[in-house]
């Protein structure tokens, strides 16, 4: 990850002895606040996982929660089309923690929707500031249209779904156990497992969605404050909501995995962004860096540490003469 961002930023920097100094005059107070925001966002994350799991009657420990979080977390960053492996890990986690299959595929596409959703409510509340600053601007927000196809699939998704749960077609019970009897090739296997996740993942109470989707709201929103508490910490004069829209922007170029975490990529985006809006090239990229280590950077190794912990978990000793405690039905039996 190291090579591979230092060829990815190569020539697009200032020297680094300019940007070691400026690390030196951090305000490290600010940067001590940006990591308790990043660790804020990670925990709401891992709690709307939990809090999914939970309406689809399946119960998790915030500490199998937060375990899984960062394993699965650090997977995407440190992979190539690290989100596809990172989903399979969550899935397995899940049903080592006592989900099906099916459940396990339905929390974890509705917590991928739901984080959809919360970032499109961010953007729907940036192009609300943009038209209240100049109407004609929204004319150049590009990417809100692609916000919107995104919320009217997931919305018809959810609605189809919904009703498919409540009212069956005919004979589709009788198709399912046909492709389930028939499902000896991967194909079969894989649309069976897709519809019965979908109408898991849509049978949910929208009281549910909502709160999934509160938590959703709550990762990004301390993830753009962690992000303005590093620009504060180098004293970027730059105001939040200039922040929020560069953050948001850089967004779009993040979902595209070109390479392992957007090494290089992610980075000079940020960059670019906060030059633009006027701060010096030296304090933007000591900004970027801080930023880039504690919520993308850090979490590899605190990940790693996790999936460990999960794999081989540590057996505490009981005292002398004590009965041993009850079996628990979850992912560290």
């Amino acid at each position: 990850m190291v090579v591979l961002a230092v060829v990815g930023l190569h020539g697009r920097l200032p020297h680094p002895r300019e940007v070691l100094a400026a690390l030196a005059r951090a305000g490290w107070g600010w940067i001590l606040l940006a990591a308790l925001l990043q660790a804020v966002s990670l925990v709401a994350f891992a709690y709307q996982q939990r809090r999914v799991l939970a309406a689809m009657g399946v119960r998790m420990g915030r500490r199998d929660a937060m375990g899984i979080t960062l394993a699965s977390t650090a997977i995407a960053i440190a992979l190539p089309a690290g989100a596809v492996a990172s989903t399979g890990y969550t899935i397995r986690e899940y049903e080592r923690a006592g989900a099906t299959r099916e459940l396990s595929a339905a929390a974890a596409v509705v917590s991928g929707l739901t984080a959809i959703g919360g970032l499109s409510l961010l953007y729907l509340a940036e192009a609300a500031a943009i038209v209240a600053g100049s109407s004609t601007t929204l004319l150049d927000w590009q990417p809100l249209a692609v916000v919107a196809a995104l919320a009217a699939l997931t919305a018809v998704a959810v609605t189809a779904g919904r009703r498919l749960a409540r009212r069956p077609p005919a004979g589709w019970a009788a198709r399912g156990r046909e492709l389930e009897g028939r499902a000896s090739r991967l194909p079969r296997r894989l649309l069976v497992l897709a519809r019965d996740s979908w109408r898991a993942g849509a049978a949910l109470r929208a009281r549910d969605w909502a709160t999934a989707l509160g938590y959703a709201v709550a990762n990004w929103v301390a993830d753009i404050a962690c992000f303005a508490a590093t620009a504060r910490a180098f004293d970027l004069r730059i105001s939040l909501a200039t922040l929020a829209a560069v953050y948001l922007a850089v967004q779009i170029v993040r979902q595209v995995p070109l390479t392992p975490g957007g090494a290089g990529i992610v980075d000079t985006a940020f960059i670019a962004g906060l030059t633009a809006a006027g701060a010096t090239a030296v304090s933007a990229t000591a900004a970027v860096l801080a930023y880039r280590l504690l919520s993308t950077w850090l979490v590899i190794p605190a990940g790693g540490a996790a999936a460990l912990l999960r794999r081989y978990p540590i057996a505490r000793s009981a005292p002398a003469g004590a009965r041993p405690a009850p079996a628990r039905v979850d992912a560290l039996t």
